[in-house]
């Protein structure tokens, strides 16, 4: 990826490839460190095959599992006051790719379009809480802001929002969640704004109507009901026919 400008992911970490199984399959074990002149100006998380471990919040200097029941971040490993050199060391490669990159010759600045698909957490019934997932892919650099509407009206309650995942394609991906009670005629939106230059990607659920169970139940009694008298009818002519012959 390119520069320009002051905007760069500056550091891909590591990764570490292993096998298991019978058939040797791939696996990414990787630790992303970005800084950039945007918010948030540094991140630290790693992931393995593109799900999220951990992250590090950075103000308050200390990892945290990406699920909110999962293990704590080992002890011994990586304290956080060692991370002060990665850090810094991420800031001057910044300093030294931006002062190249904006030198005679400016590269162009390397841009992801980001992509936001909107589902429900659980299957859909009118009525019952559930939870909107709105999924953020090619997102780079990662400076984006999430938020939610519903009937063109700004949802704050309800919402979580989730830290920057690396992906393989050396770009991140981002979850925002919205707790919800789906109504029919319901129009929400998950909007996804780039804080560069402020350009906004949309993306709507409406929730569809299901049928409800009860009319579910109704409808096959009701065909199985037509079918026995069907075939009632089919047997008694089959036996009248057989007495005239006889």
């Amino acid at each position: 990826m390119g520069a320009a400008s002051g905007s760069l992911v500056a550091a891909l970490l590591g990764a570490v490839l292993g096998s298991v199984g019978t058939e040797p399959s791939l696996h990414t074990l990787a630790e992303v460190l970005f800084c950039q002149p945007d918010t948030p100006s540094l991140g630290l998380a790693v992931a393995f095959d593109a799900e999220q471990l951990f992250s590090f919040d950075v103000p308050n200097s200390r990892w945290l599992p990406h699920l909110p029941d999962g293990p704590a971040w080992p002890t011994g490993i990586e304290e956080p006051r060692e991370l002060q050199k990665d850090a810094a060391l991420c800031r001057d490669l910044r300093d030294l790719l931006t002062t190249i990159a904006t030198g005679p010759l400016p590269m162009p600045e390397a841009k992801g379009i980001p992509v936001a698909n909107v589902f429900l957490q659980q299957p859909l019934e009118l009525g019952r809480p559930n939870t909107l997932v709105c999924m953020v892919s090619n997102i780079f650099p990662p400076a984006i802001s999430i938020s939610w509407e519903r009937d063109g009206i700004p949802v704050t309650d309800g919402v979580t929002h989730v830290t920057y995942t690396p992906s393989e394609d050396l770009g991140f991906t981002r979850f925002s969640y919205l707790a919800l009670t789906p109504h029919s005629g319901d129009i929400y939106a998950c909007i996804v704004t780039c804080e560069r230059d402020n350009t906004s990607v949309v993306s709507y659920w409406v929730p569809q109507d299901p049928i409800p169970s009860d009319m579910v139940a109704t409808a096959v009694c009701g065909a199985v009901t037509v079918l026995g008298i069907l075939l009632a009818l089919l047997g008694l002519g089959l036996l009248l026919s057989a007495r005239r012959r006889g």
